[in-house]
């Protein structure tokens, strides 16, 4: 039998840490995960407008084999700037891919887009992003809140608020697997204008309202309707696992893991997205019979994913400083379990 984590959160994996940033005014945020010990990571891109920073450290063929954070940023490509900001917090604590007796933390990044949310983004000379990155590593626990924070700040989607989300499995053999998704997506998470998710055959409990699926999808609701236009839209996911597991292996369950994209967002993966899965092992567990392993802990990381990205919209609340603006899930479904 699988259930949720204690937390119900990635972190429920031993050793990590989240921490977000944001700024009301701004209408963007930071999310940085940390661990205890350097990681190994891999990276799966499906969108058709993304944005990155050193990801290329994390092809198979290169000579670093850790990462000692990740970072999901608002900002479009002036976020890029964060992960500036958790390298400075990771080198003053000593962490980072010795050279001599220097230190390089390395951290790979991705952002989405949230320059036409409303917020101030006359920042002046140089973006905040660095600073928030930096803030986000001090602000990193066990415990996190979900929603509208991080990077899940400025999101949006095609019709609900976007946001931030999280969700954790514990399988049978005592290996844990998480999902942190920041969900700025081009599609609806919702079917139609109804409150049920798309998500909604994965949940656990009332994670996300527990009203199951629709007894019959709603005309209009396959519509392929879309927010925006190209690199406007992302859902950024990271997936961990304590289970030891090679970047080659780690490749693997990012792919599979895209598939929990699929079975949260509609539409999803276009030309207008940026979606990108990261997936990273703490390899404190051992992984027995690794290749029929790896197709089941695959299936758990698709359904950790798609679970996350619906609890992103259902914690969201809209702008405060725009009661009339894009709703959050709660103002359109108050009677949603809470």
């Amino acid at each position: 039998m699988t259930t949720p984590g204690p937390r119900n959160l990635i972190t429920d994996i031993a050793g990590l840490r989240v921490g977000n940033a944001h700024d009301e005014k701004l209408r963007s945020g930071v999310t940085v995960l940390l661990s205890e010990h350097p990681m190994i990571a891999a990276i799966d891109v499906r969108g058709g407008s993304t944005g990155t920073r050193d990801t290329h450290a994390l092809e198979s063929e290169g000579l670093i084999q850790e990462v000692h954070g990740l970072v999901l940023s608002g900002g479009s490509a002036f976020g890029l700037d964060a992960a500036t900001g958790v390298q400075s917090f990771l080198r003053e604590k000593g962490q980072g891919f010795a050279v001599g007796d220097a230190r390089v933390p390395i951290v790979p990044q991705a952002i989405l887009f949230d320059l036409l949310n409303g917020g101030n983004k006359d920042w002046g000379r140089r973006p905040p992003y660095q600073d928030m990155g930096f803030a986000a590593c001090e602000s990193a626990a066990g415990d996190f809140a979900l929603g509208t924070v991080g990077a899940g700040y400025g999101a949006t989607t095609f019709n609900l608020k976007g946001g931030l989300g999280s969700a954790s499995m514990q399988m049978p053999d005592g290996i844990t697997i998480g999902a942190l998704a920041a969900v700025n997506a081009v599609g609806s998470v919702t079917v139609g204008g109804t409150p049920h998710f798309w998500a909604a055959p994965f949940e656990c409990g009332t994670e996300y309202g527990g009203c199951g699926s629709p007894a019959k999808t709603p005309p209009g609701a396959l519509a392929p309707d879309f927010k925006g236009g190209p690199g406007e839209n992302t859902t950024l996911v990271i997936v961990a696992t304590d289970a030891a597991m090679d970047r080659v292996m780690l490749k693997r369950l990012a792919i599979i893991a895209q598939t929990g994209l699929a079975r949260a967002i509609y539409p999803v993966h276009s030309t207008f997205d940026g979606d990108i899965v990261f997936a990273v092992s703490t390899g404190r567990k051992p992984l027995a019979g690794p290749e029929r392993a790896l197709a089941v802990l695959g299936v758990h990381a698709a359904n950790v994913t798609a679970r996350a990205i619906a609890r992103a919209i259902y914690e969201a609340v809209r702008f405060s400083s725009e009661p009339s603006g894009l709703p959050a899930y709660m103002d359109i479904h108050p009677g949603a379990e809470k």
